[in-house]
């Protein structure tokens, strides 16, 4: 029966289209249910971000059908590490799970490019609707739909379940008494976009030593080739460190260009609108990830890598498998089947990511303490097989049945606590 004719605006309602909403209501279009996308925003619309995408997004991208040779797609080989005196370029690595290059493409149209893509599917998509609220059912206590403003007005939208995609804010999640976890690690990243002559860099580059006078910072700058004659660069910090509260990350970004060569043009003259700051949930900092009729996907539920601070190829790999959840429970014939099916969804990304992440938190602990970002940095940049496996582990890019690096990575995942 169409949803229309139950009682209900769609079978599934995603809230936010982001790279986690889209990819959601894509793959739930295609299999067949009615989804309504709500947006709270416009397109085009700015979001903070390095632009930047690794082979794991790409992966998503090309399985979803995006045009990624389309214009405005820039390509990179993979990553240059800039610290500890030194400079050099780490490959992505070949193989069989991923492809061996990565993108940049700027927020302002990627996430539109994703939303159009979910509506060419068959999803509804509406702009300029900020969802206030979930709409509970009064026997079960189960989400039914959402309220919102819409054009100044309030209404309301029914579905069977509802999907928050609307990033770390998720006034869905808080409304459902999901909140942030106090043991998980919390980052804030700054960028702004200069024009200059490095706009078409074949490798993304990643300074590893942030010095606050005579201070190093656990995080890393960034310098991204947007390939429109702009650069991206920025920086992200992480809460490991008790100086996190009292940086002025904007003056910060600021006083770190200012230290790099004249030609490269990361002047106030050449800066391209303001720096812009948002904070990172990571290492799944909200569960769990589905309760009473709400599904968490992307930022909502702190999927974003603590090892390296991406979140992209996290919002749309748990937007996938939530996809696939949802299609699997609707069809089945009872509510209590229904549900047994959605409890397994936070089990399938405990699986899929929680020792991986819990190793991102014992990484990012470790390198809050004073000294061992230095030690690290000094010691491990001089040596390239090392370093190789570094960009492996950071950026979980491994083959289940790979080298020996690879089955190093995947057995410390394994064993490692489940985050």
């Amino acid at each position: 029966m169409p949803a229309s004719e139950s009682g209900r605006d769609a079978d599934v309602i995603v809230v936010g289209a982001g790279p986690a909403g889209s990819t959601t209501a894509f793959y739930l279009a295609q299999a067949g249910l009615t989804v309504l996308l709500l947006e709270k925003t416009r397109f085009p619309r700015e979001k903070v971000c390095g632009d930047g995408l690794t082979p794991r997004a790409v992966k998503e991208l090309i399985a979803m059908g995006v045009d990624i040779d389309a214009p405005g797609w820039i390509r990179n080989k993979g990553l240059r590490v800039v610290g500890g005196g030194l400079r050099f370029e780490l490959d992505w690595p070949e193989l069989s799970s991923f492809p061996d290059f990565g993108l940049v493409r700027t927020r302002k149209d990627f996430d539109q490019i994703l939303a159009d893509n979910a509506v060419r599917a068959g999803v509804t998509l509406l702009q300029g609707v900020n969802v206030t609220g979930p709409i509970l059912d009064e026997r079960s206590g189960h989400v039914v739909g959402v309220t919102a403003k819409q054009d100044g007005e309030e209404v309301a939208f029914r579905s069977r379940l509802v999907v928050a995609a609307d990033g770390n804010s998720t006034r869905l999640s808080l409304a459902m008494g999901l909140h942030k976890r106090p043991d998980r690690p919390m980052g804030v990243a700054v960028r702004t976009y200069f024009t200059s002559p490095r706009h078409d860099d074949d490798y993304l580059e990643t300074w590893l030593e942030l010095w606050d006078g005579d201070r190093l910072l656990p995080g890393y700058g960034w310098i991204f080739g947007v390939g429109d004659g702009t650069s991206n660069v920025g920086l992200g910090l992480l809460n490991t460190n008790d100086a996190f509260k009292n940086i002025d990350y904007r003056d910060l970004l600021r006083r770190w260009v200012k230290n790099m060569p004249a030609e490269w043009g990361y002047n106030e003259e050449n800066m391209i609108g303001p720096i812009r700051g948002a904070a990172l949930p990571m290492g799944f900092n909200r569960q769990p990830h589905y309760t009473r009729g709400l599904v968490l996907v992307g930022d909502a539920g702190g999927t974003i890598n603590p090892f390296n601070g991406e979140g992209i190829a996290y919002a749309m790999e748990t937007g996938r498998t939530a996809a696939d959840a949802v299609v699997t429970a609707l069809s089945q014939p009872t509510p209590a089947r229904r549900e047994r099916v959605l409890r397994a969804y936070p089990r399938i990304l405990k699986d899929a990511y929680g020792g991986y992440f819990t190793l991102g938190r014992y990484f990012v602990e470790a390198i809050g303490r004073p000294g061992v970002m230095n030690f690290a940095t000094r010691h491990a940049m001089p040596h390239p097989r090392l370093m190789r496996f570094a960009l492996k582990l950071l950026g979980n890019l491994t083959d289940p049945r790979g080298d020996a690096s690879d089955r190093i990575i995947n057995a410390l995942s394994k064993v490692a606590p489940s985050a």
